[in-house]
């Protein structure tokens, strides 16, 4: 097959230009089946892994632990020691493969045992290409996954960024991520500062370190990469990624010092927007993709390295192979059948572009000197924290008001029955029995592992992490040695102990408004005031699931609405739920869990709470839950079940009246 004669154009780039990097995030039940799903999606184009682990091994827990339970391989591949890093990578050569691994908390082991499996395979450590996400302070602020304090966790990123910049020089040590902030409801303003202020926290502790010559710190900037995200307002999108450039450029030559042109380049990928993604209509989710992977790929002079695209469906539960498949190809369509990578910057010379930009860039540069005059990124986690629950908040009533259109859930939701989202095997199931299979597996790698090498191995971590040496080769040690994702968190754990980032309710502004809420305030004092106590309720966030976004909106409408709340934030067993739920005499238990394990956690709380007593108290709980699955947790009991589509928070907070008016009226 011939490619189609170029016209002779001046306005053509003398040679087409190479098409980002195609990648779909991915990983699920075990680490031979996502193994055989990346050699697949490979076999069709794709061009760098991105890899998905669970829970438990982002949190840096075992999958025998008490926090594990019915989140093994769920919302990504369990990896719980060498063995399944090396089946997970089986037949993939590691020095030609750009991996990207979404992993934070825990990043450093994960890189060690990735470095392991590349040593086995014989390659060369220079040679590897990659990224791991490793920024932490985003966790803090929106997606949940932190382990350490602050302090020891830019502690351990500083180790990997040196540790790369040694051994491992084209490999991304840190991909600071806006991605989770705009899902939590960040501006784009927000977007731009709180990455661009994160990545200053995480280059100022480098260089304080003293590890690296000043000559050769330009080297380091240029490793440090962006994972940003892309909502449907493209337009806004593009100059937001033109900002970036234009802004880091400013940082890494002022701040820095970055002389070469090269190092002081915006390298980032993208995934598009999955707050957007609906689930009433959700074949509409393919318009919003294909429209926001345009705001990262139009813009040749701010155009992403790397791009993963959510699938169609993720607002109805885990993508099948068809689902990412799908996705894949319009990135190839647009990549190869269009004519986008044949031309310069089109937007070169627009004086809407420019303006918009240099808004855009006064705006974060403002936001960025007040979070500069409160002593950094790490200083000012409150005050992002609080700034983001607002926004989400505002975010929330605009969609709720119908100003902001969604189209099939706030307007036009009138439609036919879709062929696509119906009926069994509409989702990717997992098998239930994957979490007793991992556990079993995991017993017989301990017992088949040389016990005095492992125990050698996390002494000489723990040494390390307490006297401030890097911690990497003793990771890739312990790696080698056998030690398990599990030992290898509690070592670090026993070090530099645990943290619990705020919750940003208590400081958010009570803005909520919307149809019926003074409505559902009257209710709320009615019922209150025959209960002879403010109506009470407790919203709990089982296992790993640290996406609190969902708990935080609840819990800000359920204070405004006048019940007093009890919030404390991610990552509860469910025995302490019950427990909490007992303690304060809460009329009502409300539970959030987005990571796909509603049944077994749900089952858990359930049975715990009729231990103290409280089978009588309301059960309500809200997530990505199919309706065959909504179905059995009312079967448990549970009194009413949420989805996305239940967009209108004042609905939820009047039935939740309703609950406890019955039987606060019958008593």
């Amino acid at each position: 097959m011939t490619r189609p004669q170029r016209a002779n154009s001046e306005a053509m780039l003398p040679e087409r230009d190479k098409p980002w990097l195609f990648r779909t995030y991915a990983g699920h039940s075990t680490a031979t089946k996502s193994n055989e799903l990346y050699r697949r999606n490979l076999a069709k184009g794709q061009t760098g892994l991105s890899i998905a682990f669970d829970l438990p091994t982002q949190t840096g827990y075992d999958a025998d632990h008490e926090l594990a339970r019915g989140e093994v391989g769920k919302v990504g591949v369990p990896v719980s020691h060498l063995g399944d890093m090396r089946a997970l990578l089986a037949g993939i050569p590691l020095a030609q493969m750009n991996t990207s691994m979404t992993i934070n908390a825990t990043a450093a082991w994960l890189l060690a045992l990735y470095v392991a499996v590349a040593d086995e395979q014989g390659a060369d450590r220079a040679k590897l290409t990659g990224t791991i996400q490793n920024d932490i302070v985003k966790e803090y602020l929106s997606r949940g996954t932190y382990v350490f304090p602050p302090g020891p966790s830019l502690r351990l990123i500083k180790d990997t960024i040196i540790f790369t910049y040694q051994a491992a020089p084209k490999w991304n040590p840190t991909n600071v991520c806006s991605y989770h902030l705009q899902e939590a409801g960040a501006t784009p303003v927000q977007e731009l500062a709180f990455a661009l202020a994160t990545a200053q926290a995480v280059l100022d502790g480098v260089r304080a370190s003293g590890e690296v010559p000043e000559a050769q710190f330009g080297a380091v900037v240029g490793r440090i990469s962006f994972f940003v995200n892309a909502g449907l307002r493209f337009i806004t999108e593009i100059c937001k990624m033109r900002a970036f450039a234009e802004l880091w450029d400013e940082i890494a030559a002022v701040r820095y010092g970055v002389s070469d042109p090269k190092h002081r380049l915006f390298r980032y990928g993208v995934q598009v927007n999955s707050l957007g993604l609906t689930e009433p209509q959700a074949e509409n989710n393919v318009y919003r993709i294909l429209l926001e992977m345009l705001a990262v790929t139009l813009s040749r002079d701010a155009r992403a390295r790397a791009v993963q695209l959510p699938a169609w469906n993720e607002a109805l539960g885990l993508p099948r192979p068809w689902d990412q498949q799908w996705s894949l190809r319009m990135q190839q369509i647009l990549a190869y059948e269009t004519d986008l990578l044949e031309y310069g910057d089109i937007f070169e010379g627009s004086k809407v572009v420019r303006r918009k930009v240099d808004e855009l860039k006064a705006a974060a540069k403002e936001e960025l000197a007040r979070i500069e005059a409160m002593g950094g990124a790490v200083a000012a986690i409150d005050y992002m924290k609080h700034a983001l629950v607002e926004s989400n908040t505002q975010r929330v009533r605009r969609i709720e008001a119908g100003e902001q259109v969604l189209v099939g859930v706030n307007r036009w939701t009138e439609t036919e029955e879709s062929p696509l989202s119906v009926g069994e095997g509409a989702v990717q199931a997992i098998d239930p029995e994957i979490e007793a299979e991992q556990v079993e597996r995991l017993k017989v790698w301990r017992a088949s592992r040389d016990a005095t090498a492992v125990k050698k191995a996390l002494a000489a971590l723990e040494r390390g992490a307490r006297d401030g040496s890097n911690v990497m080769e003793p990771s890739i040690a312990c790696a080698k040695a056998g030690v398990t994702t599990g030992e290898w968190g509690a070592t670090l754990r026993s070090v530099f102990g645990e943290y619990r980032a705020p919750t940003g309710i208590s400081g958010a502004v009570a803005t909520s408004s919307g149809a019926g809420l003074e409505e559902v305030r009257a209710e709320v004092e009615r019922v209150s005031a025959r209960l002879g106590r403010r109506l009470k309720l407790l919203v709990g966030k089982p296992g790993l699931d640290g996406h609190s976004n969902g708990a935080e909106q609840i819990a800000v409408r359920a204070r405004d609405s006048g019940m007093e709340v009890v919030y404390e934030g991610i990552r509860l067993t469910p025995a302490q739920i019950a427990r909490a739920a007992s303690e304060e005499a809460v009329h009502v238990v409300g539970l959030s869990i987005l990571s796909g394990s509603h049944m077994p956690l749900v089952a858990e709380v359930m049975r715990r709470l009729r231990e103290e007593g409280l089978e009588d108290v309301p059960v309500v709980v809200g997530g990505i839950i199919p309706p065959e699955d909504a179905a059995t947790l009312r079967g448990f009991g549970v009194a009413a079940v949420y989805t996305p589509k239940n967009f209108q928070l004042n609905a939820i907070m009047r039935d939740i009246v309703r609950l406890v008016d019955g039987p606060a009226a019958a008593a």
